[in-house]
């Protein structure tokens, strides 16, 4: 089951390096900021409060990088999203750091060791973690970055996902004059424009996926993962371009075809093609509820399909057949239907139930024969 973070319980922290003194610039790397934290602010994703959502522009100092992100190490209950966006260096021995500034290529100690900001992970108050690394291993050109397929296993963290961009020496990440670097540019136009299919929200594995297929697809450097126990599935966006019919079709195990409104000529027919029609998907009933595109509780379904009598208005009706995934072209006739029924059914004359009238009145009659009795 995804799971979406709960952002009065999470936090993300953003940073990045833009200008640096010994080592070729990224100037894309401050829009990396500032949109991916408007994108974390939005609907479109976590939702989160400004507050919640840190950006770290230039750290000068291990200090200005590692203390915010300590800070929302200790806030966050829920889900801790750390992104770095720069250039990712080695030191002596092979080991990953991250570039301030005044980083020197092979210099730990100008930059930020990796395993500084692991351990403040590690101790997280946090359930899961979200590490983007959008750097690579050494400082090229401008518009160029280059990188080792060990980033992501010494960025690797218990109970944590791993997304990272690391190249191969000498392919193009940020061409200068772009908006974005490559990695980073590709993830938000995924979360902004979405994945048409069947796929209502954009987990981790399915952004991974994607991103891997598309930036190979334009011949850019793939992306990393690593991910522990079931941390792929955390939400990372709401998707845009879900298509119910497809999740439907994707969901439905069989080609039967949904049954025909035409052939109800009775309510108690057309409330039986209605709770068919979800048969058919195999969803429950809460599901249909959170698939349906206008609120619609789980109690008001179930009162739908044990009705024994038309529904007095179609818009729950036709909530109810578009959250199951009927086609549009088909809510007309099932429309039509319920109309036609319900017409029947108000025309005919109400005849009451000998069963539900009260014995009081039921009994009167022979009251007033005994009356008649005694009077003779």
């Amino acid at each position: 089951m995804s799971a979406l973070p709960d952002p009065a319980l999470s936090r993300a922290i953003l940073a990045g390096v833009s200008c640096y003194s010994k080592l070729e610039s990224l100037p894309a790397v401050a829009n990396n900021l500032k949109d991916f934290a408007a994108v974390l602010m939005s609907p479109l994703s976590w939702e989160l409060p400004a507050e919640h959502c840190t950006v770290v522009a230039e750290p000068g100092t291990s200090h200005d990088l590692l203390d915010p992100i300590s800070r929302a190490a200790d806030e966050a209950e829920d889900t801790l999203l750390v992104y770095f966006a720069g250039h990712g260096l080695l030191d002596g021995r092979g080991e990953l750091f991250l570039g301030l500034p005044g980083s020197v290529q092979g210099r730990s100690h100008t930059g930020v060791p990796y395993q500084a900001l692991r351990e403040i992970l590690m101790d997280s108050r946090a359930q899961r973690h979200v590490i983007i690394l959008d750097c690579c291993m050494s400082g090229r050109a401008l518009g160029m970055m280059s990188g080792q397929d060990v980033l992501a296993d010494q960025a690797e963290i218990d109970g944590s996902y791993l997304l990272a961009a690391s190249p191969e020496n000498g392919v193009a990440l940020a061409p200068p004059g772009a908006t974005y670097t490559a990695f980073t540019g590709e993830l938000l136009h995924l979360i902004r424009k979405g994945i048409p299919g069947p796929a209502r929200e954009l987990d981790l594995d399915i952004i991974y996926q994607h991103l891997k297929r598309e930036l190979a697809a334009q011949s850019k450097p793939i992306p990393q993962r690593r991910a522990r126990n079931t941390a792929g599935r955390i939400v990372l966006a709401i998707n845009p371009a879900f298509d119910l019919a497809t999740a439907t079709r994707a969901h439905r195990t069989t080609d039967t075809p949904w049954p025909e409104p035409d052939n109800c000529h009775t309510p108690r027919a057309f409330i039986e093609a209605l709770a068919k029609v979800r048969a058919m998907t195999g969803w429950t009933i809460p599901e249909v509820s959170q698939r349906a595109a206008q609120p619609v509780a789980p109690g008001t379904i179930g009162a739908l399909l044990n009705r024994t009598t038309m529904p007095r208005s179609w818009k729950t009706t036709g909530i109810y057949l578009e959250a199951c995934g009927v086609p549009k072209e088909q809510l007309d006739a099932w429309k039509a239907t319920w109309q036609r029924l319900r017409t029947l059914e108000q025309a005919q004359p109400v005849t009451p139930n000998p069963a539900s009238v009260p014995s009081r009145r039921r009994s009167w009659p022979t009251r007033l024969i005994k009356r008649k009795r005694d009077r003779r």
